[in-house]
């Protein structure tokens, strides 16, 4: 029989802490990444290999953007051919998007970044109200079909002001058009009512106020993480967006 003097007492103390050291748990399932407006799914392009690299399959949607029926309905589609439990995270509109489409009994968690997080029945220019304007509303540009983009100026000085030009020129690139109406569109579900939520606010964004990304944050009871950030946080800060990602796909 081991004595309980000397060197064994120290490793039997340490074994005691061991065990009552809460347990990591080890991330799993799938990630579906929802983008926002005026971005497209390589929104997501650094995230994504350092989701895959802790085991996490991802999906990233393309949405349409030409109705929040038709984004949630490209998001559903997503989620029904994920294999396993199924994180969902969306940036800006896509917050808006999550918060229906999240309702799928395969979704077991959500993530808002710099997002949109709407009670039901509430759209998003609901949630603006009462703050003031994101400065980054004058550069929103509505063509005659209805469909809105920002202004080359916009993305340099509003949407991505933190990253490199390089960068900032390929968003302009590609930025996805979103029919202007969507924003007064209502939802008719709030999936962080029935799901547990974790939010990155974004502290110097520029086209959310960033009041209202805490606001949000703490009504949905999320657990909030806050970044030195312009409104891209999952490209200007992709460590630490992904930390939070794999920290809710973790959740049991």
């Amino acid at each position: 029989m081991q004595s309980w003097f000397g060197r064994p007492i120290a490793l039997s103390f340490a074994a005691m802490l061991a065990l009552a050291a809460p347990l990591a748990v080890a991330a799993d399932g799938t990630v579906v990444l929802v983008h926002g407006a005026f971005a497209d799914g390589s929104s997501w392009s650094k995230v994504i290999p350092l989701l895959e690299a802790k085991g996490l399959r991802v999906i990233a949607v393309q949405l349409p953007m030409t109705s929040l029926a038709d984004d949630v309905a490209v998001t559903t589609r997503a989620i029904d051919r994920a294999s396993g439990p199924v994180t969902l995270v969306g940036h800006s509109w896509g917050g808006t998007v999550i918060t229906e489409a999240g309702t799928a009994e395969k979704v077991r968690s959500l993530v808002y970044v710099a997002a949109f997080a709407n009670d039901s029945g509430e759209s998003d220019q609901d949630l603006l109200k009462g703050y003031p304007d994101a400065p980054g509303g004058a550069a929103i540009q509505v063509d005659p079909s209805g469909f809105a983009h920002l202004s080359d100026d916009g993305v340099t000085k509003d949407f991505a002001p933190d990253l490199p030009a390089s960068e900032r020129r390929l968003i302009a690139a590609t930025q996805g058009p979103i029919r202007a109406a969507n924003f007064g569109e209502k939802t008719t579900a709030a999936a962080w009512a029935t799901k547990p939520s974790w939010f990155v606010v974004a502290a110097d964004d520029r086209m959310i106020p960033p009041a209202l990304e805490e606001a949000m944050a703490r009504k949905i009871k999320a657990s909030m993480t806050t970044l030195k950030s312009s409104h891209v946080a999952m490209l200007a800060q992709p460590e630490a967006v992904a930390k939070v990602i794999e920290a809710a796909a973790g959740f049991r």
